[in-house]
C-alpha cells in the first residue's frame, strides 16, 4: 500500500529543498519526522508538513500502522517562477527569479494491494 502527499507552489527554491529531501529518502517515517523536526533549515519545516500529511493519508485511508511506514519516494521539482525586476544604476533593471517548488512525498508499508 502506497500513499502520497503533494505540495505545489512552495515558496522555496528546488535546490535548497533537495538538500533537505536527500536526508530522509529511504528512511522509516518516524525517523524521517524526527530528523526533520531538528533540522535548522526552512525546507525542513515545509517537507515535514508534507510528510505528516502523507502519513495521515496512509493512516486514515488504509488504516496503516504508522510504525511500519517507510519513505519510498520523495521528489522536488521546479514550479513556475515569479519574475521580478530590481532597479540598478543608470536606469537599468535586473531580473530576479523567485523560484518555487512542487514537493511530492510517498510512503509505503511494503505490502501489496490497496
Amino acid at each position: 500500500m502506497q500513499t502520497k502527499a503533494v505540495l505545489r507552489y512552495a515558496r522555496i527554491s528546488p535546490q535548497k529543498c533537495r538538500l533537505v529531501v536527500d536526508t530522509i529518502r529511504g528512511k522509516s517515517a518516524t525517523l524521517a519526522v524526527n530528523t526533520l523536526k531538528f533540522m535548522p533549515k526552512k525546507g525542513a519545516k515545509i517537507v515535514l508538513k508534507v510528510l505528516d500529511s502523507a502519513i495521515a493519508n496512509a493512516y486514515n485511508n488504509f488504516n496503516a500502522d504508522v510504525d511500519e511506514l517507510k519513505v519510498t519516494r520523495v521528489e522536488v521539482d521546479a514550479a513556475p517562477m515569479f519574475k521580478r525586476f530590481h532597479a540598478r544604476a543608470k536606469g537599468r533593471g535586473v531580473r530576479i527569479a523567485k523560484r518555487n517548488s512542487h514537493i511530492l512525498v510517498q510512503v509505503s508499508d511494503g505490502k501489496e494491494g490497496n
